[in-house]
């Protein structure tokens, strides 16, 4: 345990020296929420069913934070360990590999949930947010959609030669699910098409659940999104397991 809390502090700080990683995974939501906040306001709207935009939007933005973690920060960064050498030296080391991975997941998992947080304090501080849903349910929601996303993260990892595919791949899948899914344009705004299109998104059930939770839905109405979510996870955990390469 000593060697995972050692590798998880070298993880975060590495994490945080990356400018892009840092600005993409902390601040870009909640300078996406002030934006849309300054244009469109909080007030009650019957659009949104009698909520303001802003509270639609703090749980949707969660999936931008989720997304640019899972399919861009994270793939990135463990290709580049692996084309480096550095997965090949750790791998030499008297540590448990299982530590290493661990201690990975974690740093990433840490990231998102300042992100988020931080993303929620911007909401709840300058618009006044409603949340009408339970705490627990809501951090079980956000787990359950972020190694979701980690896990199709890690299996981009193994299957990109090198960093630079790594991100290629990353972007091109991330870009389009943050303007389809509801992550970045509310889905009452999208066309019936376009919403017809993300059903078949992931990222799309990780809003959907997400904003369902905060208003206090029960999981049982949300059994479509959380069994492909729980999918994702399992299968794309079962192949990155698979495809994991130390060099």
């Amino acid at each position: 345990m000593r060697g995972f809390w050692k590798l998880l502090q070298v993880q975060a700080k590495l994490y945080l020296r990356e400018p892009i990683a840092t600005f993409f995974t902390i601040f870009y939501a909640p300078l996406v929420l002030l934006l849309f906040g300054a244009i469109y306001g909080n007030k009650p709207n019957p659009f949104y069913g009698g909520r303001g935009a802003m509270d639609v939007g703090v749980p949707s933005f969660i999936g931008l934070i989720v997304v640019t973690v899972g399919l861009i920060g994270l793939p990135i960064s463990a290709a580049a360990a692996r084309e480096s050498g550095v997965l090949r030296r750790f791998r030499a080391t008297p540590l448990h590999p299982l530590a290493y991975i661990l201690s990975d997941i974690a740093s990433y998992l840490l990231m998102t949930l300042i992100g988020v947080l931080l993303l929620v304090l911007t909401g709840r501080a300058i618009f006044h947010i409603r949340f009408e849903g339970n705490v627990l349910s809501v951090l079980a929601g956000f787990l359950l959609g972020t190694t979701a996303f980690f896990a199709l993260g890690y299996l981009i990892a193994g299957l990109a030669p090198t960093a630079r595919i790594a991100q290629t791949v990353g972007m091109v899948l991330a870009f389009p699910m943050m303007f389809i899914s509801g992550a970045t344009i509310p889905l009452e705004v999208l066309p019936a098409k376009v919403r017809a299109v993300g059903q078949y998104i992931p990222l799309t059930h990780v809003v959907t659940l997400m904003r369902g939770l905060w208003f206090g839905d029960s999981w049982s109405q949300h059994w479509k999104e959380v069994a492909v979510l729980v999918g994702c996870l399992l299968v794309g955990g079962a192949i990155a397991a698979r495809t994991f390469r130390w060099e």
